[in-house]
């Protein structure tokens, strides 16, 4: 029998790689979504249609000459919604209002110098500085925020517009209102916020747009994802009830004579069988549903004072 003895510093050098193990799974576990008692019932599983709804609207935008002497070949990459986690944002805000709701609109500095460099820069938009924090915020800078921020918060307010419009709801948004800036607060924990990720390939650049979306603004997003209950509830009243649709056959059973059947066989033609009509069963296949009154009618006899077969 041969023993193997193993050193007491690579025993505790594995004890402390498996503890490392277990507390990196432990760090690395997924923590579950926390569901939102206010957004039961609401469309909110189709947030990603209204995303890229808006991805193709900002996409179309940038490709317009007006645009373009802004943009110059920056792309939309991709929109998403989500709630805001962490208040703290270093970015300044801009505010802009409809008459009943208010976005908030800020942009990485990043790119807000990038587009004043391509757009006033003698040497283009390869000129962004290294760290945007040495760089002196300036006048011209502010007004082209406001610009940018006017243009991208047209497009959010017209696809918001467009949506209810397609739906048959009320809009309180104009999208051909002028839109005026004033500074913004940085958005709540909690409140909505829709972030575009865009990139200058041949400049190497890249960065992100933000809206951020008040109560109101958000509860037109979600009521231009479903149609009008009210719609879809006159909509199946305009079709009629099954019961009205549906053809059946009934049949009058107008007289019943029991007789002998020698009797039967005696019949000859001018006999008369003395028979009266009181009340005759009314049937569907085999099944007696009513009984009913025999009564003429211009000449036609008719069946009236229907009443149910218990």
């Amino acid at each position: 029998m041969q023993v193997r003895l193993i050193p007491y510093n690579l025993f505790c050098h594995r004890n402390t790689d498996m503890t490392h193990m277990i507390t990196t799974k432990t760090d690395q576990t997924l923590r579950h979504q926390v569901l939102d008692s206010c957004l039961l019932g609401r469309p909110v599983h189709l947030l990603h249609v209204f995303g890229a709804q808006l991805r193709e609207d900002l996409a179309s935008g940038l490709r317009l000459p007006m645009s373009r002497r802004y943009w110059g070949n920056f792309q939309i990459d991709d929109v998403s919604l989500s709630r805001v986690d962490n208040e703290d944002h270093s970015n300044r805000w801009l505010a802009f209002a409809s008459p009943a709701s208010q976005a908030g609109f800020s942009l990485d500095r990043q790119i807000l110098l990038h587009v004043l460099n391509y757009r006033y820069g003698s040497a283009g938009a390869k000129s962004v500085a290294a760290d945007p924090a040495l760089v002196r915020v300036t006048a011209t800078e502010e007004r082209l925020a406001v610009v940018l921020g006017q243009q991208l918060i047209a497009t959010l307010f017209a696809r918001i517009h467009n949506n209810l419009q397609a739906v048959g709801k009320a809009s309180s948004i104009d999208p051909a209102a002028v839109l005026a800036a004033q500074s913004g607060v940085r958005p709540a924990r909690g409140s909505w916020i829709v972030t575009v990720s865009l990139s200058d390939v041949e400049a190497g650049l890249s960065g992100q747009i933000w809206f951020s979306l008040d109560k109101a603004l958000m509860a037109d997003v979600l009521r231009g994802l479903l149609p009008e209950r009210a719609q879809a509830k006159k909509a199946l009243r305009s079709v009629r009830p099954l019961a009205s649709r549906l053809q059946v056959t009934l049949e009058g059973r107008l007289v019943s004579k029991q007789m002998q059947l020698g009797a039967l066989f005696d019949l000859r033609v001018g006999d008369v069988i003395p028979v009266s009509l009181s009340r005759t069963d009314v049937m569907l296949d085999d099944s007696r549903l009513f009984t009913a009154a025999v009564s003429e009618h211009k000449g036609k006899l008719c069946l009236t004072s229907f009443e149910d077969v218990e």
